[in-house]
C-alpha cells in the first residue's frame, strides 16, 4: 500500500471514529436531557424492542448525515424517528438544527419552539433559539432570550458578550457599553471585546471633526450631513482612495460598531498596505458581527491574506478549511 493510500485510509478511519463518538454522545443526550416530561423520554408501552432498535438506528444515521453536512438526508432519518416515537424533544432539537443549517429559519424556529415546550430551561436549546432569532433579524426576541440566559449577572463571558452584540445589532449601544463595563469588572475582557468597549466609549466622548466637502452631491457630503450608515456605505463602496477608505471605515467603526462591513473594508485596505497584524485585529473584531455566510467568507479570505503575509501557515490553513466548508 502506498503512503498516499495509507494516509487517506487513516484520515477516513479518524473521520468515522469522530462521527461514531458524536452519535454516542447525542444518544446519551437523547435519554438524559434534564427536566423532560415522562411522555418525551419514556418509551411507550407499545414500542417494542424492534421499534426501539429502529429508532436508534435512524437517530444515529441522522447524526451521521448531519456531521457530513447532508442535512436533507438527516431530516429524512429524523422523520422516521418521529414516526416511531412522536414528540421527542431530542428529535425536535435535531430537526431544528438541520433546518437552521439549510437556512430554513421558519422551520428551525418551529421545531426549537416545540422542543422548548418540553424543556424550557435547557441552555443548549435556548442558545440555539437565540441563533435562529438572530439570523431572522428578530433582535428584540433574541435579546429577551439571551437576557434570560445571562440572568442579570454577567459572570459567563460568552453569553454576556453575545448579549452586548445583540444590543448593538438592535441599535442599543448604551446597554451594550453598560454590559461590557460590568463584564470587565467581573472577569476582564478579551482583546476584541476591549476594542469594542473602547470604540463605544470613544463614540460617547469624542465628536468627529466635520470635513468640508468639495461636491455638495457627493456621498461624502451626504454622510457628513446625516451621519447615517446608508450614507457611509455609499462612501465606502464608491471611494477610490485608500486614505478615504481608511478614514471613513475608522469613523464607521466608531459610529456603527456592530456593522461588519466597515471592519471588512478597513481590513482589506490594511492588508493591501501590508499591515497584516493590524488588519487581522480589525477583521477578528468585525467577524463576530457577521450573520451572513457569504460575508463571513469575505472575512475568512482577508484573514487568510493576513496570516499568509505574517507567515503563519498553520492559521492560514485553518481558515482555508473554514472557507472550504461553506
Amino acid at each position: 500500500m502506498t503512503l498516499k493510500k495509507k494516509t487517506h485510509k487513516l484520515r477516513s478511519t479518524k473521520q468515522i471514529k469522530r462521527v461514531k463518538l458524536l452519535c454516542i454522545s447525542c444518544l446519551v443526550l437523547l435519554f438524559s436531557l434534564p427536566a423532560l416530561g415522562q411522555d418525551s423520554i419514556a418509551l411507550p408501552e407499545d414500542l417494542n424492542e424492534e421499534k426501539e432498535l429502529k429508532f436508534q438506528k435512524y437517530f444515529f444515521k441522522a447524526l451521521s448525515e448531519k456531521a457530513i453536512h447532508k442535512y436533507q438526508k438527516a431530516i429524512e432519518n429524523l422523520e422516521s424517528c418521529h414516526q416511531i416515537l412522536p414528540n421527542n424533544v431530542a428529535v425536535f432539537f435535531e430537526f431544528s438544527k438541520n433546518y437552521y443549517a439549510l437556512n430554513n429559519t421558519q422551520l428551525a424556529k418551529e421545531y426549537i419552539d416545540r422542543a422548548l415546550v418540553k424543556d424550557p430551561e435547557n441552555r443548549w436549546m435556548l442558545k440555539h433559539l437565540v441563533a435562529v432569532l438572530q439570523r431572522s433579524n428578530l433582535f428584540d426576541k433574541a435579546i429577551e432570550v439571551q437576557e434570560k440566559m445571562v440572568g442579570g449577572n454577567p459572570k459567563d463571558i460568552k453569553p454576556t458578550a453575545l448579549l452586548s452584540r445583540l444590543y448593538l445589532r438592535n441599535n442599543q449601544p448604551e446597554k451594550a457599553l453598560e454590559l461590557l463595563k460590568a463584564l470587565e469588572e467581573k472577569n476582564g475582557l478579551s482583546s476584541s471585546l476591549q476594542q469594542l468597549k473602547d470604540s463605544l466609549e470613544k463614540r460617547n466622548s469624542r465628536s468627529i471633526k466635520e470635513v468640508k466637502p468639495i461636491e455638495l452631491d457627493s456621498p461624502v457630503y451626504q454622510f457628513e450631513s446625516d451621519k447615517t450608515y446608508a450614507s457611509l456605505e455609499k462612501v465606502l463602496k464608491n471611494a477610490k482612495s485608500e486614505a478615504v477608505l481608511l478614514k471613513y471605515s475608522e469613523q464607521g467603526i466608531q459610529l456603527f460598531p456592530a456593522q461588519p462591513y466597515v471592519y471588512l473594508v478597513q481590513g482589506k485596505v490594511l492588508n493591501n498596505q501590508k499591515s497584516y497584524k493590524k488588519a487581522l485585529a480589525v477583521l477578528k473584531s468585525g467577524v463576530d458581527f457577521v450573520i451572513d455566510d457569504e460575508q463571513e467568507n469575505d472575512f475568512f479570505r482577508e484573514m487568510i491574506k493576513s496570516y499568509k503575509g505574517m507567515g503563519n501557515i498553520l492559521e492560514e490553513k485553518k481558515y482555508l478549511k473554514k472557507l472550504n466548508k461553506h
